[in-house]
């Protein structure tokens, strides 16, 4: 859940020194980018956005009708109390707010603006979780750990099991050279940054301050300068200079706690944390009516900021604006610190779809699926009711057409693909570091199209708070933004031609750009299928010559069987 560019400063720290010189911060600071820029159209500002004032002007001039349209954010959790958010929050119209009763019967009680798929029954909620491949790699160790293995003699089944323990085994013991030496550099790091924040603290002579106040802050003696450089660089190398300083070293230290983990995964089987909390049957994708309404818990940074990308309330003189003016969010808690469950997954699907969610934003991922034939099975109920899929492409700067990043739209049962999924590469501009975010996800067949995700400005818990943020995380609420404005205007729409007006429309930049992770350089379509990076003005150009097409009749059977309750 980490902004994605910390990491990446971090590992620049472990290299030794400060990420950026005080000369360095200062030319940084005069080359300000607008908080909008990834709204901006590139020929008139230079800002490679996706024309958003132009979409609107055009969708002005054409006395275009606007219908309400439900997003389903699934992710972290969301500030309920933003002021941005709070006008754009859905309100589930069966269900009473507050009275402990589930009125409407779908088996979520007090469903009001969503629903939290990792809390408990008592109240609590998971905050934090292992990761998927020390699960799969310690569920699996006791068949095949320690056997001679000829793959030739397995049956097919088992022979994808012991391939996919060997993988896991990599990931989670790997080789061990230098993890240890890693984390404990980390730790240093995170002592330093902790002894800076506390003299800084004491000279601004406040607990809290944003990256602005460090800026501006004058030190008076050399303690001061060395502990401003300290926190400053990293704050300026994150784009995070609108955070507070609670809020950015939250987020470090969550990163090294998530590195803590992964060490002792390599010894010890990981905690089971969301079982302690939850108390569901995660073997049994039937027991789904569990969880609590508390969708803001306690980890909202993620989810607040992603759908304040999509629909913070526009033009109302506060922070920022939307992408899409009529669009209510529906937060949907299945993300945790860590890497979310499968069960956790498809069931906040058909939650979105069963409660009139048309458009699903999905900004997580991960390296192993145990249960993908669940989410598999979610995707062929999200498309046959007419539901867009909406999927961050992941962070590692990883070929994705041979890496695995699920969820995915390829079904595990080797009979097709989902049509209804957009899966979304993260690009910038080029006043900030070029066309392609350095940390992005890739893939000529597996990512359709890029959207900004370097340095957006969004909503932040805390009631009136805006900051940056990077990742495909944000650029997937981007394009989550751009389906529902189209959508909005053109509701009759399927998933399908949603799908194939954003990657029609799709803007390609005539000169190379970077090869995330490498010094390479390659056209975008080598890249991505589409070779562009979305624009919402000519999706909506395009989307004005489509004609709507009638829903199937025939649904796919789910595999999924009913409750009592649905």
């Amino acid at each position: 859940m980490m902004n994605t560019i910390l990491k990446l400063t971090l590992a620049a720290l472990l290299m030794g020194g400060t990420v950026f010189a005080q000369d360095d911060i200062e030319k940084k600071s005069k080359e300000k980018v607008p908080n909008d820029w990834y709204q901006l159209d590139a020929a008139s500002t230079g800002y490679n956005g996706i024309s958003l004032d132009k979409a609107y002007t055009l969708i002005k001039s054409r006395n275009l009708k606007s219908n309400r349209i439900v997003v389903a954010v699934i992710d972290s959790g969301i500030d309920t109390l933003h002021e941005d958010l709070k006008p754009v929050l859905w309100t589930n119209p069966k269900e009473i707010p507050a009275n402990g009763i589930d009125d409407d019967k779908n088996g979520y009680i007090d469903d009001v603006h969503g629903w939290n798929f990792i809390g408990g029954k008592d109240g609590r909620n998971v905050k934090e979780d292992s990761y998927e491949a020390a699960r799969v790699y310690y569920n699996l160790k006791p068949k095949w750990d320690g056997r001679t293995v000829d793959e030739s003699s397995l049956s097919e089944p088992d022979k994808i099991e012991y391939k996919t323990f060997k993988k896991a085994e990599l990931k989670t013991i790997g080789d061990g050279k230098g993890s240890e030496a890693t984390l404990v550099m980390l730790k240093r790091i995170q002592a330093n940054l902790s002894k800076s924040d506390s003299l800084l603290k004491i000279a601004l002579g406040k607990a809290e301050y944003t990256g602005n106040d460090l800026e501006a802050f004058k030190p008076g003696n050399t303690d001061d300068t060395k502990a401003k450089t300290t926190l400053l660089s990293l704050m300026k190398g994150n784009d995070a200079l609108d955070q507070t300083n609670k809020a950015f070293l939250e987020e470090l230290n969550g990163y090294i706690a998530g590195e803590e983990k992964k060490e002792e995964a390599r010894k010890n089987p990981p905690r089971s944390y969301r079982k302690e909390i939850v108390g569901d049957d995660e073997s049994n994708i039937n027991d789904r009516n569990y969880g609590n309404n508390d969708i803001m818990a306690n980890t909202p940074f993620h989810g607040t900021h992603c759908s304040g990308i999509i629909a913070a309330a526009r033009n109302n003189d506060k922070g920022m604006n939307g992408i899409a003016d009529n669009v209510r969010i529906m937060m949907i808690r299945a993300v945790p610190d860590g890497d979310e469950h499968d069960k956790d997954i498809a069931n906040a699907i058909r939650y979105a779809v069963d409660n009139g969610a048309r458009i699903i934003s999905m900004s997580f991922g991960k390296d192993f699926s145990p249960e993908k034939n669940w989410v598999d099975d979610a995707f062929r109920y999200a498309e046959s009711k007419g539901v867009l899929l909406v999927h961050a492409a992941g962070n590692d700067a990883k070929n994705v057409d041979t890496a695995d990043n699920f969820p995915n739209p390829i079904y595990i049962n080797g009979k097709g693909r989902a049509s209804n999924v957009i899966t979304v590469g993260a690009s910038g501009n080029m006043n900030n570091g070029g066309l392609t975010a350095s940390f992005s996800n890739y893939g000529k067949s597996e990512v359709d199209v890029f959207a900004p995700g370097v340095a957006i400005y969004s909503t932040i818990p805390g009631g009136n708070t805006y900051g940056n943020a990077s990742g495909t995380s944000m650029a997937c609420p981007v394009v989550a933004g751009v389906a529902a404005l189209l959508l909005e205007h053109y509701p009759g729409l399927t998933p399908q031609q949603l799908k194939y007006v954003i990657e029609r429309s799709a803007t390609a930049p005539a000169e190379k750009v970077n090869i995330p992770g490498t010094e390479d350089k390659a056209y975008l379509n080598e890249l991505s299928k589409t070779g562009g990076i979305v624009n919402a003005y000519e999706a909506i150009k395009l989307a004005g010559t489509l004609k709507a097409e009638k829903p199937k009749s025939e649904l796919p059977k789910s595999k999924i069987k009913k409750t009592k309750l649905g």
